[in-house]
C-alpha cells in the first residue's frame, strides 16, 4: 500500500511563512540563551564522576533518589557489565571551590548520601573530576565536529548536485541545529555530550533527507525542462513525500519510546532526536528548497544576457541611378 499517491501540495507556496516562523522560534531561543545562559552538564561545566560497584542488585533509580538532595543537578546511570551492580555519578563542579578539595568532598557526598540510604554494601571504583579547562576543550570539539559534518555535506552536495542546492542544504542544517537548540533552552536541558551526539546523527538524517529530494530535483529538471524551478520542486518534494514520511514517523516512534522507557539518562538524547527529527523534516519542506530558489533565480539573473535596444536600419544614402 502507497501513502500519498499523486499529491500536489503547495509546499512552495508557505515558504515565507515557514522561514518566519523558524526565525520567530530561534530569535526566541538565543535571546533567552543571552539572558538566561546555557545550562551546561558535567561533561562541558566540570565536576566530580564516581563509580560504585554494589555486591547487591541496586538500580541508578535508587541511587539517584539517594544523591537527589546533594547540591546541583546530579546524572546517575548504570556502567560496566550487565553482572556487575555499578552505577556511575556525576556530580557539578561548585564555584569557588579547588579541583583538588572538590574531588574529596564530591566523593564522601555521595559515599554519605548511599550509606544514608541503606543501599549497601558497596566499593568505590574510581573517583575522577574533569575540570573546567576539559570541559572548554570538550566545548570546542563539539563545535568543530559540527561545522566539519556542514562543510562535508556541503562540498558532497555541491559536488553531485549544484552549488545553490549545497548552500541551500547547509542553511537548512544550520536551521535545524539552532531551532534544536532553542528548544532544549525552552525546556532546560543541560547541553552534554549526549546531545551533542544527538545533533550529529541529527546532520547525517537531515543530509540524507535532502540529497533523496535535491535527487528527484534533477531527475524532473532533465524531464521539464521548460518548467520554472519552483514547480519542479514542488512536484519533486510531493513525489517524495510519502518516502519521508515514513522514514520520519518510525525514527519518531522509536526515539519517542526512549524518550518514554529510556531512564533520565537518556531523556536529553532522546528529546533532542525527537525535535531534531521534526525540524529536519520540516526544513526539507520549506527552507532548503526555498534557499536554492532564490539562490537559483540569484544566479540566472546574474548570467542572465544584458538586452540591447535593436537598431534601426540605416538610410540609404544618394539618389537612385537614372536609367541610361
Amino acid at each position: 500500500m502507497k501513502l500519498f499517491q499523486n499529491t500536489n501540495f503547495d509546499f512552495i507556496r508557505w515558504r515565507w511563512h515557514a522561514i518566519a516562523l523558524s526565525a520567530l522560534i530561534i530569535g526566541a531561543g538565543i535571546a533567552m540563551a543571552v539572558t538566561r545562559g546555557v545550562p551546561l552538564g558535567v561533561d562541558f561545566s566540570g565536576g566530580t564522576i564516581v563509580v560504585l560497584d554494589f555486591e547487591k542488585p541496586t538500580t541508578d533509580q535508587q541511587v539517584r533518589s539517594a544523591v537527589e538532595p546533594l547540591p546541583g543537578e546530579e546524572s546517575v546511570q548504570s556502567t560496566g557489565p550487565a553482572a556487575e551492580y555499578m552505577v556511575q555519578v556525576r556530580l557539578p563542579l561548585r564555584e569557588g571551590v579547588e579541583q583538588g578539595a572538590a574531588l574529596g568532598e564530591g566523593a564522601k557526598s555521595v559515599l554519605a548520601a548511599v550509606e544514608k540510604a541503606g543501599l549497601g554494601p558497596f566499593t568505590v571504583r574510581s573517583t575522577d573530576i574533569v575540570g573546567p579547562a576539559v570541559g572548554k576543550d570538550l566545548q570546542q570539539k563539539g563545535i568543530w565536529a559540527t561545522v566539519a559534518s556542514l562543510l562535508a555535506i556541503g562540498l558532497y552536495i555541491a559536488f553531485r548536485f549544484r552549488v545553490s542546492f549545497a548552500v541551500g542544504s547547509m542553511i537548512a542544517t544550520l536551521h535545524d541545529i539552532l531551532m534544536t537548540f532553542a528548544f532544549l533552552i525552552f525546556f532546560q536541558y543541560e547541553l552534554s555530550l549526549n546531545i551533542i551526539a544527538a545533533m550529529l546523527t541529527m546532520v547525517g538524517y537531515s543530509c540524507n533527507d535532502m540529497i533523496v529530494i535535491f535527487d528527484r530535483v534533477r531527475e524532473n529538471m532533465r524531464t521539464s525542462r521548460r518548467d520554472a524551478l519552483e514547480k519542479v520542486i514542488n512536484h519533486s518534494v510531493n513525489q517524495t513525500l510519502a518516502r519521508t514520511v515514513i522514514t520520519s514517523g518510525t525514527i519518531f516512534l522509536s526515539v519517542l519510546a526512549l524518550y518514554l522507557f529510556g531512564g533520565d539518562v537518556l531523556k536529553g538524547f532522546a528529546f533532542t532526536m525527537l525535535v531534531g527529527t521534526l525540524a529536519t523534516t520540516y526544513s526539507g519542506w520549506f527552507i532548503a528548497p526555498s534557499i536554492a530558489i532564490m539562490l537559483s533565480g540569484k544566479q540566472k539573473a546574474a548570467t542572465a544576457p544584458v538586452a540591447t535596444a535593436p537598431t534601426a536600419p540605416a538610410k540609404k544614402s544618394g539618389k537612385r541611378a537614372r536609367a541610361s
